[in-house]
């Protein structure tokens, strides 16, 4: 029987690079994106492009209301996306996301009864959000393996990073082997609604940096 998994789905480059490594191992995939409220919206246009061009199984999109909470410059249209290099934990970082992510896809994982979940978050070059941590993976699987009746009952859930110790230019280099096209993925904090990159936030500073890095011409599409 071959493998099935649920792919946390955001139409970034990272997202679409752990979508390739995950049907290279042969998983079936489920890819999960999210509406949250996220000023990038442009990205959700991008999730469900990648998603028909990879033939996933089924594309879902979640609505959440993390804008009603605010609190990130994401989510909150009165707080700027910093267009410098921020010190600590940026204000781009919005509260527990990636918990909440996780939840949702654990819960899916359950009613399509399968055990495996990929998602694509890095503790190398990225903005120093807690929830991209291994401490933070390994902690909430042995909740997801704790919280569930499939956990109870003897089934074993697995959080899959593949990208989680990689460089920005080890992942572009990864993904261009696998043959992934990074000129539609969306990965701005402030992309406009044709997904075009604004440039100098955090995202695009990471991702500029990985492709040169990487020696590979950036196929991304800027404002300006």
């Amino acid at each position: 029987m071959q493998k099935k998994a649920i792919v946390l789905l955001s139409g970034g480059l990272d997202s679409v690079t752990v979508l390739a490594l995950a049907q290279q191992q042969g998983f079936k995939c489920h890819a999960l994106s999210f509406d949250y409220g996220q000023r990038h919206n442009a990205e959700l246009k991008a999730a469900t492009q990648i998603a028909a061009e990879y033939g996933v199984e089924s594309h879902k999109v979640i609505k959440l209301g993390l804008s009603d909470i605010g609190g990130s410059a994401l989510t909150d249209e009165h707080i700027a996306v910093p267009d410098t290099p921020q010190t600590g934990i940026p204000v781009t970082y919005v509260p527990a996301r990636n918990t909440i992510f996780l939840a949702f896809a654990l819960g899916w994982a359950e009613v399509l009864n399968l055990h495996d979940i990929f998602i694509g978050v890095n503790a190398v070059d990225y903005s120093g959000y807690p929830d991209c941590r291994p401490e933070f993976i390994k902690a909430f699987t042995t909740l997801a393996n704790l919280a569930t009746k499939a956990g109870v009952e003897g089934e074993r859930f697995t959080i899959h990073t593949p990208l989680i110790s990689l460089s920005k230019a080890d992942i572009i280099k990864q993904g261009v082997a696998l043959g992934v096209d990074y000129q539609h993925t969306v990965s701005c904090y402030a992309a406009d609604e044709q997904g075009r990159a604004c440039g100098v936030c955090d995202a695009c500073r990471l991702r500029k940096i990985g492709f040169s890095s990487a020696g590979i011409a950036d196929p991304t599409r800027y404002q300006r």
